[in-house]
């Protein structure tokens, strides 16, 4: 069960990353505080451009940068980059093995651009291009579907927030990361049941907002990819520019909507969808006030920060994609057309 295994190591891998990359990190941080830049351009694909899409919520409301998520095609198909002057370059990639962001990255440095790569392979070619290297340090991730290095990924990507604001309410509710992982992974059992009454799921609604809008596009990745489910992912706002038309009497809608900012504006979508639709709402929070306008939920544990939420809420999705894949029949560790390296040009 390697997928699963993965999984269950993530508290370790939280650890791991706090016990031995807190100055590495806090030295990329100096780093990148001492750069000329205003722009930062984020480049990674599939479950490492999740990872960006957290970086650009907590980056951007934490540390004050302007974030963009790179075009790699412009790069490697077209041949025509744009002028990255006064950018830095942040790279993301399990693997560090893809040569489309490798390029990206190669580009950056003959125009001049700080790079910083995030990857859980520090000798990778696209480590070799970058000025400062996070390593993540998740190990060896023996299934084909990223579980665990996403979660040291989004891990590091709060590490270094906390780092370049260097803010120590932060790094303490840091520390608490792998406990309130631990608490989750208790609720094994409890999310393997739940994933029986989706087993004839085919297509469905994954909806979040905010620092956990990379999530909902990561469990819809992973639905996609173990349990072969048509799963969009949508943040509150642009679900109701639209695709809200699609839903009716027993249609599937996943909803992440930890407490904070935005959870209002989960709980009201979450009402709408389960009074007014009759829409089947799975959803996972630590407000459990939300089970009341649920048809399922995955309470996770109380007191963790809207900005960490992400590390957290993403790992009983994760399980309950596993799950969903095994009542299916299934294979997790054999999914269709995948490798666990995918070399994109």
């Amino acid at each position: 069960m390697t997928t699963h295994s993965d999984i269950f190591e993530q508290p370790r891998v939280a650890r791991r990353l706090l016990e031995t990359q807190r100055e590495s990190i806090a030295e990329t941080a100096r780093f990148i505080r001492e750069q000329d830049y205003n722009h930062v351009l984020i480049v990674a694909r599939g479950t490492s451009d999740n990872a960006g899409r957290y970086a650009k919520y907590l980056w951007g409301s934490m540390n004050g940068l302007l974030i963009s998520l790179a075009a790699p095609s412009l790069f490697t198909t077209y041949h025509m980059p744009p002028n990255l002057a006064n950018t830095l370059v942040v790279g993301i990639s399990q693997s560090g093995q893809s040569p489309d962001i490798v390029a990206v990255l190669k580009e950056a440095k003959a125009q001049g651009c700080p790079v910083v790569v995030i990857t859980n392979a520090p000798d990778s070619p696209l480590a070799e291009q970058a000025d400062r290297v996070v390593n993540v340090c998740a190990g060896e991730e023996k299934a084909v579907a990223a579980t665990k290095t996403y979660d040291a990924q989004i891990m590091a990507v709060a590490m270094l927030s906390a780092a370049m604001r260097e803010d120590a309410e932060m790094q303490a509710a840091l520390e608490k990361v792998p406990g309130w992982i631990e608490q989750v992974l208790e609720k094994d059992k409890e999310i393997a049941r739940l994933a029986q009454r989706y087993t004839y799921m085919e297509t469905c609604a994954v909806v979040s907002r905010g620092y956990t809008y990379g999530s909902a596009f990561e469990w819809a990745l992973k639905m996609k990819e173990l349990a072969y489910v048509v799963a969009d992912p949508y943040s509150t706002a642009d679900f109701l520019h639209g695709p809200i038309a699609v839903v009716e009497k027993g249609f599937p809608v996943m909803v992440i909507a930890p407490s904070g900012v935005m959870y209002e504006d989960l709980k009201d979508l979450t009402r709408k969808l389960h009074d007014e639709t009759r829409a089947d709402v799975l959803a996972i929070s630590d407000n459990p006030e939300l089970a009341d306008s649920a048809t399922s939920f995955i309470q996770t544990p109380a007191g963790v920060p809207e900005w960490l939420s992400p590390v957290v809420s993403i790992v009983p999705a994760q399980i309950f994609a596993y799950y969903l894949t095994c009542t299916k029949g299934l294979n997790a560790e054999a999914p269709r057309g995948l490798k666990k390296v995918t070399e994109t040009y």
